[in-house]
């Protein structure tokens, strides 16, 4: 497991592979963090913090690990090894893909497993849209949820 010099970074399925119990302590511990920091500031567990607003792709990517997806991974030359989802984006809008090896089966997962994300994304207070993008490929597009009165 790669760790930074801030910390915790949860996958977004452009790094190496993570696993064991190590790991999985620390995504448990970060994402009881989340809830704890939602209770606090943001008035419930289904809203997201101010915090997550702004590292939009930290906080979906961290939701997603704790609620068991496999992150999509790899190697050092860049090459995918691993199928899951891949998080990537900006701090207003992030995109949600089902990534893997060539001949690894993503493309043939990716509307059922994607749907699944949205699910739990939503269930967190995202809102999130399935998209088809070029040559056929889906994607999930995960937006700041809407303010309401």
């Amino acid at each position: 497991m790669e760790t930074r010099p801030g910390g915790f970074e949860p996958a977004t399925g452009d790094g190496p592979e993570t696993a064991g119990a190590g790991r999985a302590a620390e995504v448990r511990t970060a994402y009881e963090g989340l809830l704890q920091i939602r209770r606090l500031l943001a008035g419930g567990v289904g809203v997201p913090a101010p915090w997550e607003l702004r590292l939009m792709p930290r906080a979906v990517a961290l939701v997603l690990e704790a609620a068991g997806f496999p992150p999509s991974a790899v190697d050092p030359a860049g090459r995918r090894t691993r199928t899951g989802y891949r998080v990537a984006g900006a701090a207003d809008r992030v995109e949600v893909t089902w990534a893997g090896p060539p001949g690894g089966g993503a493309a043939a997962q990716e509307q059922d497993r994607l749907k699944a994300c949205a699910a739990e994304l939503e269930r967190h207070g995202w809102e999130c849209l399935l998209y088809r993008g070029p040559r056929g490929r889906r994607f999930l597009e995960v937006e700041r949820p809407e303010r309401r009165p």
